[in-house]
């Protein structure tokens, strides 16, 4: 991928989509059907698609450096802000069909404390991204053999955060599973499931992570 505006403006794009997709489809939860030590391991929608903002910060931030890669991160933010106003006056507007407006209020009425948790896990964990990546990276002396160091160490650990924090606050308080009995089993087996998913994509995002550095790489 090439150092240029266009390309720059395209991973923000993807970047600032995917987040916004995840806050409206993270409230489906899915069933792996599988069981750790009688815990079921469950998977926010989110997942897949919150999986995909890191590949995009960690390219821009290898490509155009740390600036630009937390230039990103605030975008991010501001956008999800927006989003989330734009959910809410929506929701108190006049509706001509009932219907609907449950339909509306069932799908994303609950948006606001997933925007919540979201953006509490987003901001710890996409600083802490941009932070490490570029520590390693520093550390190796920008090696671009050994990308795949700082590639996934940032991704995986990050990772962590953004479960952890995400699934506590949007689920575990939103939601009120803390409350509820064997509710710290589901919020722990999603933590668990969430985190397994996101860390088998960001292994399988390292060949993605070369392909679109590669060029740069090269030059």
């Amino acid at each position: 991928m090439k150092r240029s505006n266009a390309n720059l403006i395209t991973l923000n794009v993807v970047f600032v989509v995917c987040l916004i997709v995840a806050n409206v489809v993270t409230s489906k939860v899915l069933d792996t059907g599988i069981h750790i030590g009688g815990v079921p391991i469950l998977i926010p929608g989110a997942a897949l698609t919150y999986a995909m903002t890191f590949l995009c910060t960690d390219v821009i931030g290898e490509i155009w450096g740390k600036k630009e890669a937390n230039k990103a991160v605030i975008r991010g933010f501001a956008a999800q802000l927006v989003a989330l106003v734009l959910i809410i006056l929506t929701m108190y507007l006049p509706a001509y069909d009932e219907e609907m407006q449950r339909a509306y209020r069932m799908l994303l009425g609950q948006t606001p404390v997933f925007v919540f948790g979201s953006l509490v896990a987003y901001l710890c964990s996409q600083s802490w991204d941009v932070w490490i990546f570029h520590k390693i990276r520093d550390r190796f002396s920008g090696n671009p053999k050994r990308r795949w160091i700082w590639n996934n160490a940032s991704t995986l650990t990050s990772q962590i955060i953004d479960t952890a924090i995400y699934i506590s606050i949007a689920f575990g308080i939103g939601l009120g599973w803390f409350m509820q009995e064997g509710g710290m089993m589901l919020v722990l087996g999603m933590v668990i499931g969430q985190y397994l998913l996101k860390a088998g994509l960001a292994l399988c995002d390292t060949p993605f992570f070369y392909l679109l550095t590669r060029k740069y790489q090269e030059v």
